[in-house]
């Protein structure tokens, strides 16, 4: 950056993120940026990839079937927020939430709404798959869990903080079905255009107590693949929220 004649702020003009997401990168040297915005930071900067961020160089040339995973957390909660940051203000095609509850979101990534706000105006489509709070599965997966925090209450924040949405074009929001919902709760997809943080539910355990894979596609029939479109399929069979409003 200094022989660039670059600070973080104007680095990050370059690029197109925060001063803070700059100042992240410097600072953490296992945080890996998203593939778009590191190779305009290079560009900027006039250095090859592997120069600053020779893991992610490393990581192309995984080769079988594992070459999709990009990294794995024993727990949701050990993945940084950075990376969820990162990801959802890097995608410009897809934003897909398919988690049963989704509510973390808006305290794991900084300036959610804001950041959902700007993507939509730019054209960026997206959704949120939820389950339906008064569903049966619900209320036997809050047995289960049984803690203070239950589903249906973090389905209902959710879904709060998507009403204060409501005048933002290109958000969509459905409950997966009454049939589906056992699939659902079990597993959870979230998509950032070709990258994927997907979540397998274990036994009682809540999400963020449960292990991630952060995946990236590499052409169809990858896990990648096969995990979007099982997020599709609940998405087709989906209500949306709004022909439930005695729900929310």
């Amino acid at each position: 950056m200094e022989t660039a004649g670059l600070s973080p702020r104007r680095l990050a003009l370059k690029v197109g993120v925060s001063g803070k997401t700059v100042e992240r990168w410097i600072n953490d040297s296992e945080l890996i940026p998203h593939p778009r915005n590191r190779e305009d930071a290079c560009k900027a900067l006039g250095v090859d990839e592997e120069m600053i961020w020779p893991k992610a160089v490393k990581e192309r040339i995984k080769t079988g079937g594992d070459r999709e995973i990009l990294h794995s957390y024993p727990y949701r909660s050990a993945c940084p927020s950075t990376v969820w940051g990162e990801l959802t203000e890097g995608s410009t095609e897809e934003l897909f939430f398919s988690g049963y509850t989704n509510y973390f979101l808006w305290t794991q990534v900084p300036d959610f709404p804001g950041i959902l706000r700007k993507k939509a105006r730019e054209g960026c489509r997206i959704r949120f798959l939820l389950g339906d709070p008064n569903g049966e599965v619900t209320r036997q997966r809050e047995v289960i869990e049984d803690v203070a925090l239950t589903v249906s209450t973090r389905i209902r924040m959710t879904l709060d903080e998507l009403t204060k949405l409501r005048d933002v074009s290109g958000i969509e929001a459905r409950f997966s079905s009454s049939e589906d919902a056992v699939n659902h709760v079990s597993l959870s997809v979230f998509r950032f255009d070709d990258e994927a943080l997907v979540t397998p539910h274990l036994a009682r355990l809540v999400g963020h107590d449960s292990p991630l894979l952060h995946l990236r596609s590499m052409g169809s029939g990858g896990m990648f693949s096969r995990f979007s479109d099982h997020a599709e399929e609940l998405w087709s069979r989906a209500v949306p929220v709004q022909s439930q409003k005695s729900t929310t």
